[in-house]
């Protein structure tokens, strides 16, 4: 074994670990996006922009935003200010309000 690859092997263990958390990243965001297909009835590309826009309202991450959205999902339940940034948002690009929102 040469003298640097134990530290070849450090990197590349770091390497797939970043690989990884990046793939499931991508699954979770990507879920979401389906999510926002469905309930809001938007392209794919517009709810890709959905969550952008949602994020930098909020100013919580895209990966943290798809994660909300998920479990908002799961057990219908999302924090107030991303539900109302969600809403909006989906206003200017989709037909429909958010299921469960009150009527006006």
């Amino acid at each position: 074994m040469g003298a640097n690859e134990p530290e070849r092997i450090t990197e590349l263990e770091a390497e797939v670990g970043q690989l990884k958390e990046a793939v499931t990243s991508h699954a979770v965001v990507d879920q979401a996006i389906g999510m926002m297909v469905a309930l809001g009835r938007v392209t794919p590309d517009e709810g890709w922009e959905v969550l952008k826009e949602v994020s930098q309202h909020t100013n919580i991450k895209l990966r943290n935003i798809a994660e909300l959205i998920l479990v908002w999902g799961r057990r219908g339940c999302i924090p107030r200010e991303v539900r109302a940034e969600l809403e909006e948002t989906l206003d200017r690009y989709g037909p429909t309000q958010v299921p469960g929102a009150a009527e006006e």
